[in-house]
C-alpha cells in the first residue's frame, strides 16, 4: 500500500516533533507549537482544526484542576494532610509506606502528581531524618504512589482526557469520570503490596547531608495585636491557633500591658490585646489577608504602635539580613526608627541560636539576624542600599488561607457532584469548581493563574492536532493494518498488553500525553479492525503511560525525588520494571473484564 502525500508530511513532521521532545532543545511546549505551525503551513490540517487544542475539552479540564489544587494548597488542605500522613506513619519503615501510599494516591486523584510529590516530599525528608529511617526507601514509594493514583479518576492525568477526547471523535461513548476507578483501585492495590513484599529491592540511602536548617526559616518571633472590630475578638485563641497552623504557638498574652499568666487557648481574645508568638513563614505571610490581626510595631520611643502601614497594592513583607559590622548590632529593635527612617516596621524576627527576650521590642540585633519588614515598597530602596544589612530578598512565606479550608472542600465535593452525575458536562463542572475557588476567595487571582502549568497546557492544545492529523491522514489505519496481520489471530488480552507495552516504552521518552495521543488512533483503528470496541485497548494505552516506571525520565515525579533520594538510574530499572509487568498485567485483565465481558478471576 503506497503512502499519499499527506501521510508522508505527516511522517516527516511528526519525525522532527519526536527528535524536538526527546532531544529538548526547545521546551516541550514550543515544540509543540512548532508541530502545530508545522501541520498548517504544509496544508496537512487547517488553522482551525489545528487551533482545536486550545478549547479542547483535555486543556480547559486540566487548567480548571490546577486551579482547583491550588485552592486546595492555598487553603493548606493538602498541607494539613501531609503532616497527618507523617504522625500516622509511625517509626516503622513498612507502616510508613502503608500509611504513605494510598494517602498521597487520593491526593493525587483530582490534584497534580508532581504538586503532591513536591509537597510530601520535604514532610518526608524531616520524617526521615527524625526518625532515623533511609530517604531512599521512603521517596520512591511515595513517587510511584503519586502516579498510580492519577488512575482513580479521569481528569488527574492528561493521558485519561486525551483518551477520553479521542473516543468521542472516534464516534463511541466517552468515559466517564470515575470510569477508570475500578483499574486505579486496584493498581494502587498492587503497588502498595508491591512495595511492601519487594522492599529489599529499595536502595538504602540517607540521601543529601548538610546543614540546611539556616536556610530554611521555620519560625519566626512575632508580636500580634486584635484589632479594633476584629472577627477575632471574643472568640477563643483555640480558634486561631487552629487557623495558623500547629507551627503558631503562642509564648505570651498580653492585656491592658500587662502579661497574663492565666489566660489560654479557651479564653477569648479582645481587642487590644497583644500575643507574643512564635510562627511559621507561612502563617505569617497569611496575616496579610486576615483584616482581624495587626503586626505589633514599635516607634522610637518606646511606644506600641499599631498603625502599620495600610495593606494596598504597595504593602510587602521583605526579609533583611543584619549585616557584620552593622550599626544596628547590640540595639534593641525599640530604639530603632524603621517606620520613619525606611517607612517600615518590624513584623518579626529569625534568630538561628540564642534566646530571645519575651517581648520583641527588648531583642538587641545580633549579626545574621533575620528581620521581617512590613511597609510600603518605595521604602525599600534605600533600606536596600543601606550598609547595616547584607541582603533584601522578598518574603519566602505563602499565605494559607486555613479558614476558608471548609468552603474548599465543599467546592471539590460540589465539582465532582456535579461531574459525577453529569448535571454538567465534566469541563463545565472543573470550570465552575475554578471559579468557585476564586470567588469565595480560596485563592486569589492572581495565585490561581499562577497555578496554572502554561507548559502543560500548552503542550496538550499543541498535541491534540497531531493525533487529528494521524487520524485524518489515514496513517494511523495504515500503520494498524501492518500490525493487523500480527495479532489477528491473538486473543484480546495480549492485544491489549501490546498497546500497555507500546506506551510504557514510548513514555520514557515522551509524555504521557504525547504518547496517547501518537498511540491513541492506532489503538483505535486495530480494534475496530479486529471487531470490537475500542474503548479497552485505548484506556491501556493511556495507562502504559501514565504508570510505567521503567526510568527516572518517565515521571517528573521522579525526577524531582532522584537527588534528594540519591537514586541511581538502576534503582529504577530494578524497583519498577517488575512492577510495571504486574501493573500492565492487571490493567489488560481488568479492562478485558470492564469492556469486553472478560472473566473478573482467572478460574
Amino acid at each position: 500500500m503506497s503512502m499519499t502525500l499527506d501521510q508522508i508530511l505527516f511522517l516527516l513532521i511528526l519525525a522532527g516533533g519526536l527528535y524536538l521532545f526527546v532531544s529538548e532543545r526547545v521546551r516541550i511546549d514550543v515544540s509543540a507549537m512548532l508541530v502545530l505551525l508545522a501541520l498548517v503551513v504544509t496544508g496537512v490540517l487547517d488553522p482551525s482544526q489545528a487551533l482545536s487544542g486550545f478549547a479542547s475539552e483535555p486543556a480547559i479540564i486540566v487548567a480548571a484542576v490546577f486551579v482547583v489544587s491550588g485552592g486546595l494548597a492555598a487553603t493548606g488542605i493538602t498541607e494539613h494532610i501531609g503532616q497527618w500522613i507523617g504522625r500516622a506513619s509511625g517509626r516503622r519503615e513498612a507502616r510508613a509506606i502503608a500509611v504513605t501510599m494510598p494517602a498521597v494516591a487520593a491526593m493525587a486523584s483530582f490534584s497534580h502528581h508532581v504538586m503532591v510529590t513536591a509537597m510530601m516530599l520535604p514532610i518526608l525528608g524531616r520524617f526521615a531524618r527524625a526518625t532515623g529511617l533511609s530517604e531512599s526507601r521512603l521517596l520512591m514509594p511515595m513517587s510511584f504512589a503519586a502516579s498510580l493514583g492519577t488512575t482513580l479518576t479521569l481528569v488527574s492525568a492528561p493521558a485519561f482526557l486525551l483518551a477520553d477526547n479521542l473516543l468521542e471523535r472516534s464516534g463511541g461513548p466517552g468515559l466517564g469520570i470515575f470510569s477508570i476507578t475500578p483499574i486505579g483501585v486496584a493498581l494502587v492495590f498492587i503497588g502498595i503490596v508491591y512495595m511492601l513484599v519487594a522492599r529489599w529491592l529499595l536502595p538504602k540511602r540517607s540521601g543529601r547531608s548538610g546543614d540546611d536548617e539556616y536556610l530554611r526559616l521555620d519560625r519566626y518571633r512575632a508580636e500580634l495585636v486584635v484589632v479594633k472590630e476584629s472577627r477575632w475578638s471574643t472568640r477563643p485563641l483555640a480558634e486561631l491557633e487552629k487557623a495558623l497552623g500547629h507551627k503558631f504557638r503562642v509564648l505570651g498574652w498580653l492585656r491592658d500591658g500587662v502579661l497574663r499568666g492565666d489566660l489560654g487557648s479557651r479564653h477569648p481574645l479582645l481587642t487590644g490585646d497583644v500575643l507574643l508568638v512564635e510562627i511559621s513563614a507561612d502563617a505569617l505571610a497569611s496575616l496579610r489577608d486576615d483584616d482581624g490581626l495587626a503586626f505589633n510595631a514599635f516607634s522610637a520611643y518606646g511606644r506600641l504602635d499599631d498603625a502599620a502601614p495600610a495593606v494596598d497594592g504597595s504593602a510587602e513583607l521583605v526579609q533583611a539580613v543584619v549585616a557584620p559590622g552593622s550599626e544596628f548590632i547590640g540595639r534593641s529593635i525599640r530604639s530603632l526608627d524603621f517606620s520613619r527612617q525606611f517607612k517600615a516596621v518590624v513584623a518579626g524576627l529569625w534568630r538561628r541560636d540564642g534566646s530571645v527576650p519575651p517581648r520583641l521590642a527588648d531583642a538587641r540585633l545580633r549579626a545574621g539576624d533575620v528581620l521581617v519588614l512590613w511597609g510600603q515598597s518605595e521604602g525599600f530602596a534605600d533600606l536596600a542600599a543601606h550598609h547595616g544589612f547584607l541582603m533584601l530578598v522578598p518574603f519566602a512565606g505563602e499565605g494559607k488561607r486555613r479558614v476558608r479550608a471548609p468552603v474548599a472542600l465543599a467546592i471539590l465535593a460540589a465539582t465532582v457532584g456535579i461531574a459525577v452525575s453529569e448535571w454538567l458536562p465534566v469541563p463545565v463542572a472543573f470550570l465552575m469548581g475554578a471559579v468557585a475557588m476564586v470567588v469565595f476567595r480560596c485563592v486569589d487571582i492572581g495565585q490561581a493563574y499562577r497555578e496554572i502549568d502554561v507548559r502543560v497546557f500548552v503542550m496538550i492544545a499543541g498535541v491534540i492536532p497531531l493525533g487529528i492529523a494521524m487520524e485524518q491522514t489515514g496513517t494511523a489505519r495504515l500503520l494498524a493494518d501492518h500490525l493487523l496481520p500480527l495479532v489477528r489471530e491473538w486473543p484480546a488480552l495480549p492485544v491489549l498488553l501490546v498497546c500497555f507495552t507500546g506506551a510504557a516504552l514510548l513514555t520514557q521518552i515522551l509524555s504521557d500525553a504525547a504518547t496517547t495521543v501518537l498511540l491513541g488512533p492506532i489503538a483505535v483503528a486495530m480494534a475496530q479492525s479486529l471487531g470490537m470496541p475500542p474503548t479497552p485497548f485505548v484506556v491501556c494505552t493511556a495507562l502504559g503511560a501514565v504508570v510505567a516506571f521503567l526510568t527516572p525520565i518517565g515521571h517528573h515525579g521522579n525526577l524531582l525525588i532522584l537527588g534528594p533520594g540519591q537514586y541511581r538510574f538502576g534503582d529504577f530499572i530494578r524497583v519498577g520494571a517488575p512492577l510495571t509487568v504486574l501493573l500492565a498485567v492487571v490493567s489488560a485483565w481488568m479492562a478485558r473484564w470492564l469492556w469486553l465481558d472478560g472473566p473478573m478471576l482467572p478460574w
